[in-house]
């Protein structure tokens, strides 16, 4: 009994000194943000990486989950004749929910592993304590232009998602359940209203947030080693997928259900 009180007392105290730890980097992003010199290669690299690079993972899944979401409501709708309404089923999941958090945890499976792994590397062969040396603040050279990159391409890849998800919907709809093409777009834009895609695209900005402070934080925190990089990445996904779907969750039941 007491060896697993110390375990659970040892997880709940890793637990508070990690969110500590990555609201202060968080903190410290936010304000060099806005101290001179900005770095906007870098930054313009970063958004390329992120953005243009994940362009074919996030058209894959975004179709696919678009054509599996029209055919598994055509199933039901079938029943009771209603396969009108597939393309409202199709547009308010995919905007509100599947959309966001698919590319989210798209994201930070491709990009934030590469984050943590990268910054890690970097924590190991102490560059990162040369650049402390040179006088250069390791949160703006490294974790502000990844934080502003992903705040910008994640709402991007988000609107194109949704759009490449709907066009798979439409593709099923209109080749496979006979549905017309008017018919389709027009029960589309009548059951979207601004809200849902508001909320979908706010959201966008917290879960780049979470992807961004997770990934460095646990890539500046490596010891260890080349072992000690992978098993940061590891935490790093891991918990950046936890924090995905429980931050949906509440901003879920906070958008529709209490305000």
């Amino acid at each position: 009994m007491k060896a697993l009180l110390d375990r659970l007392g040892a997880r709940v105290v890793g637990a508070v000194e990690f969110a500590g730890g990555a609201f202060l980097l968080f903190m410290q992003t936010l304000g060099w943000l806005f101290v001179p010199p900005f770095r906007h290669r870098q930054g313009i690299e970063q958004m390329v990486r992120i953005g243009v690079d994940s362009l074919p993972i996030a058209t894959l899944t975004s179709f696919f989950i678009g054509v599996v979401l029209a055919f598994q409501s055509a199933y039901q709708m079938q029943r009771v004749n209603a396969e009108m309404y597939i393309p409202s089923l199709v547009a308010i999941s995919i905007c509100r929910e599947i959309g966001p958090v698919l590319t989210a945890l798209v994201v930070a499976g491709r990009v934030g592993a590469s984050m943590a792994a990268e910054i890690g590397s970097m924590k190991v062969t102490e560059q990162i304590d040369a650049l402390e040396t040179l006088a250069t603040a390791p949160v703006k050279y490294l974790v502000a232009p990844r934080f502003l990159a992903l705040f910008l391409m994640l709402p991007v890849l988000t609107i194109y998602a949704d759009a490449i998800g709907m066009f798979g919907g439409y593709l099923v709809s209109v080749y496979k359940l006979d549905l017309s093409h008017a018919l389709y777009v027009r029960m589309t834009f009548e059951a979207l209203a601004l809200k849902d895609i508001f909320t979908g695209l706010f959201k966008t900005l917290v879960f780049a947030s979470i992807i961004c402070i997770v990934s460095c934080h646990e890539g500046m925190r490596v010891e260890g080693g080349a072992e000690g990089v992978g098993a940061a990445t590891t935490r790093a996904v891991v918990t950046s997928f936890i924090l995905i779907i429980a931050a949906d969750a509440f901003f879920t039941v906070l958008f529709y259900f209490v305000t």
